[in-house]
């Protein structure tokens, strides 16, 4: 039985009548005009649904337990809103500000972020850096008490709505790969600029910008940390990042099983239901029992990572499993929606789609078996069960 309080159960049912009229009502047109309403933030803070982990007087609750994001995760995908990335804002880019902010940068960054006015983005990747950061080319150097950031990253989610972006950069140029320092770029900055909205296979709803940064000059008190560290602080992070990225990827193969079980039960071939086929049957069986699977370890993730245990290991595990799971599901959603799951008008269209690059994104499926792999055949491997 999965373990969420009374308080929690009834956050969760607030937050889904938030979704059903606030957000799923839109997501069509958000998806046509390729990028989502501000308001959407905005209206999420307001209610307290956006950022539940900081401190009081930033407009949060102080409650840092990793599962109102779960149900977060979860509700948002049950009713087809995954593309607006309030995780991204809240959870992924959030706490760089909360945990590295001085008390003087939350109160001008976090309190704002908290509030859905300032919506939040964090850059790393660019064409020749993705999994490995050490490529990357843009650059933080010192003027006097400022710095100048010059560079460019691209797929950067949320990169059109963006108030407030948190971009990586090697520091000083030094001849260390991992000197890098972590600094808020702000809306409106001379220099700071954005490409088009790119075109996506999937996800349509959710913008993704190239970003470009010509001398822009940035106040000391921009800098997140310690500059020259922000290789760690971004590591320190991946964990829970890729811990979200499985919430989300189970839930939605989920949800995906879910509208091909309804979508079987009521189709019919060769004067029978297609969900009468033993095909059919195997096949949903088989999904039923991973995606059940999937959800118990991701659970015991969760309670990991709340505990503060969650290792690298773990993190890449549940994420690669659950990106494989999402995928095998919504493939086989497709498939058994027959000529109709082709058609963008059908969900399980969008889901597959969309799901494509959940096996890139945090990590590829590549990297995740290198760092468990790393670890198989290291002195210090445990399994589970030990």
């Amino acid at each position: 039985m999965r373990d969420f309080t009374e308080e929690q159960c009834m956050f969760r049912e607030a937050y889904r009548r938030f979704l059903e009229q606030e957000i799923a009502p839109h997501m069509q047109a958000w998806r046509e005009a390729g990028i989502c309403d501000r308001a959407a933030f905005r209206k999420a803070g307001e209610q307290g649904f956006l950022m539940i982990w900081p401190e009081e007087q930033y407009g949060g609750t102080g409650d840092g337990d990793f599962r109102y994001e779960q149900i977060i995760i979860e509700e948002t995908c049950r009713v087809g809103c995954m593309e607006w990335f309030n995780t991204l804002h809240s959870r992924l880019v959030g706490p760089y500000l909360g945990k590295l902010g001085t008390p003087e940068q939350k109160e001008r960054f976090l309190a704002p972020a908290v509030a859905g006015e300032a919506i939040l983005a964090v850059a790393m990747t660019e064409p020749d850096a993705g999994s490995d950061l050490s490529g990357m080319r843009t650059t933080l150097t010192r003027d006097g008490d400022d710095f100048v950031l010059n560079g460019s990253k691209i797929y950067i989610s949320n990169g059109i709505n963006a108030d407030l972006v948190i971009v990586a950069a090697k520091f000083e140029a030094d001849d260390n790969p991992y000197s890098m320092a972590l600094c808020v770029v702000e809306r409106g900055m001379d220099g700071f600029e954005r490409g088009a909205n790119l075109d996506k296979i999937g996800l349509k709803a959710q913008d993704t910008a190239e970003l470009f940064f010509n001398d822009v000059k940035i106040p000391g008190d921009n800098v997140l940390g310690e500059p020259g560290k922000g290789f760690y602080y971004l590591m320190e992070g991946l964990a829970e990042e890729r811990l979200i990225a499985a919430c989300q990827f189970t839930v939605s193969a989920r949800k995906t099983f879910d509208l091909t079980r309804e979508f079987v039960m009521q189709r019919k071939a060769f004067g029978k239901r297609i969900a009468d086929f033993q095909n059919t049957q195997f096949k949903m069986a088989e999904m039923d029992t991973e995606i059940d699977v999937m959800q118990a370890f991701v659970d015991f993730c969760v309670a990991m990572h709340n505990e503060g245990k969650l290792s690298a290991n773990l993190a890449a595990k549940a994420k690669l499993q659950a990106s494989e799971v999402e995928w095998r599901m919504a493939d086989l959603g497709v498939q058994l929606h027959g000529g109709a799951g082709y058609m963008m008008e059908y969900e399980v269209a969008h889901i597959f789609t969309g799901a494509r690059v959940n096996r890139i994104l945090a990590g590829s499926s590549e990297i995740m078996k290198h760092i468990i792999g790393r670890d198989v055949f290291s002195e210090k491997y445990n399994s589970l069960l030990e």
